[in-house]
């Protein structure tokens, strides 16, 4: 029953999001990509099948997918950090009531194992099967028992996500838990002569098919000592946000003085460097950005992995834009605890937004430095480097910037699994997907029109007047945003 009403508080809850209304479309534009890679999905269950009979008629298809199970499981751990959020639950209003906090922690594991996410690879799996030799010899009975395996399978790798994910969120550190797991696993499975990694998950995925309970047994067994992990550790965690036990520590933090020559544009980029590098919230996503951009322009500088056309223009635009991105897709919501402040000076709104436009333009300079490589070692022009930096200062964030004007949920800065569901990101998700997507669109575009150089010159044309004219569309935002703000400051208020 308690399960059942927290769910009913999580539907109202939602239903009376400030952004409601703009989150059903980003919801139907979510649910119309989750279509679409469940058909791919599908496609790629039934061409490996195909492949794989052709290319070892001598062993069973199936038995050549399951001893690369574990790849796939790397694989799912590492989609899972863009597209699936850190679960969170209000918890502050049932600890009023008779209710246990564990209940409250069950309740939130729950919502994230039976997240959809998590059935995702089944379309894979099954279409793979249907068309494999499963069928042949195990019937339609062997398929199903097939697929409860590998969903199974996937909860347990979510929960396996979720530890490492809030531990990241804390520590940075931990996220040499993961990477120290599956290097000791590829250190297992490539250096023995017994493969034992591949043996074990073919076993295993065929324990599945024919049904056997002791193969079903080590899956549950392992999701459920995952869960009382994160069970302990979810429950220290929100003793601390609650308990604010962190605020007891003091620290020598920059005051940024030199700043104060540049008046109230200094002084309100002062203050957002103190949100982004004193806040929790702010340092952990500039902390995760941070080491994807480092990689991905460690393996594009160093490695031949991603050599083609395509993964290098992406590579190249995704490390320009993330910064950005990952930030100002909830522009005024972080700002949203303390609005009512901002309000109360002439014109403070006008420069808060220039100097969060001039402090995330110098930010490309970043990735910049770290595609220096790349570009010494002949994996990206100059040309081109120059071109995503002022296509993203450009017209990626002009639409960024526009999210100023529409968002009216209040961030929270510090709180990871005690604030409030993020109902209202459906919207922010689809104009973030807005912001990678529209740069390969235009890029691939111009290239096919006029050729890769000239096309890049255009690119380059195009983010220089955006960005030579911020000052004009900025005050556009403003005005827009003050029109609003009674509205805005309504919704900020309700969701604190």
């Amino acid at each position: 029953m308690l399960f059942n009403e927290l769910r009913r508080h999580s539907k109202l809850a939602a239903k009376r999001h400030p952004m409601y209304e703009k989150n059903r479309f980003g919801k139907f534009f979510m649910y119309f990509m989750s279509a679409f890679w469940i058909g791919y999905l599908i496609f790629f269950g039934v061409s490996f099948a195909t492949l794989f009979k052709e290319s070892a008629p001598n062993m069973e298809p199936y038995h050549l997918l399951n001893s690369g199970l574990i790849f796939v499981l790397i694989l799912d751990f590492i989609m899972r950090f863009p597209f699936q959020k850190t679960p969170t639950q209000e918890v502050k209003a049932y600890l009023l009531l008779p209710v246990k906090k564990n209940r409250l922690i069950d309740f939130l594991l729950i919502r994230s194992g039976l997240s959809s996410f998590n059935a995702l690879w089944l379309f894979f799996f099954i279409s793979f099967a249907i068309f494999s030799t499963i069928p042949r010899y195990f019937g339609i009975w062997g398929i199903i028992t097939y697929g409860i395996g590998i969903y199974l399978v996937m909860i347990f790798n979510n929960y396996w996500f979720l530890l490492c994910r809030t531990l990241m969120r804390e520590r940075i550190w931990w996220i040499l838990l993961p990477i120290a797991v599956y290097a000791v696993l590829g250190a297992l499975e490539f250096t023995l002569d017994s493969s034992p990694i591949s043996t074990f998950t073919m076993n295993l995925g065929e324990g599945f098919i024919e049904g056997n309970i002791l193969a079903f047994l080590v899956v549950i067994l392992a999701i459920v000592i995952m869960w009382f992990i994160n069970r302990a550790m979810m429950s220290g965690l929100i003793y601390t946000e609650i308990n604010k036990v962190e605020d007891t520590k003091v620290r020598t933090i920059s005051e940024y003085k030199f700043l104060e020559r540049y008046g109230e544009i200094g002084e309100y980029f002062r203050l957002e460097l103190k949100m982004l590098f004193r806040n929790k919230r702010c340092k952990s996503s500039l902390r995760s950005i941070a080491i994807i951009v480092v990689l991905f322009s460690a393996i594009l500088s160093f490695a031949n992995v991603y050599d083609g056309v395509f993964m290098k223009n992406f590579i190249g635009i995704y490390s320009f834009v993330a910064f950005g991105t990952v930030i100002l897709t909830q522009i005024m919501g972080y700002e949203g605890n303390y609005l009512d402040g901002l309000m109360t000076r002439k014109e403070s709104i006008y420069s808060l937004l220039k100097a969060k436009y001039y402090l995330y333009s110098l930010g490309v300079i970043i990735p910049f430095i770290l595609m220096i490589p790349a570009m010494i070692m002949g994996k990206l022009s100059p040309l081109s480097g120059f071109a995503f930096a002022f296509f993203a200062t450009g017209p990626v964030y002009f639409m960024l910037f526009q999210m100023a004007v529409y968002n009216n949920k209040t961030v929270p800065l510090n709180e990871g699994l005690t604030g409030r569901q993020s109902s209202g990101t459906g919207f922010q998700t689809l104009v973030s997907f807005g912001s990678f997507g529209l740069p390969m669109i235009v890029l691939f575009s111009l290239n096919t029109i006029f050729g890769e150089v000239v096309g890049q010159w255009i690119l380059l044309g195009i983010g220089l007047a955006f960005t030579l004219t911020s000052h004009i569309w900025i005050k556009n935002v403003y005005n827009r945003f003050m029109k609003r703000r009674y509205t805005n400051m309504e919704g900020f208020r309700d969701t604190k």
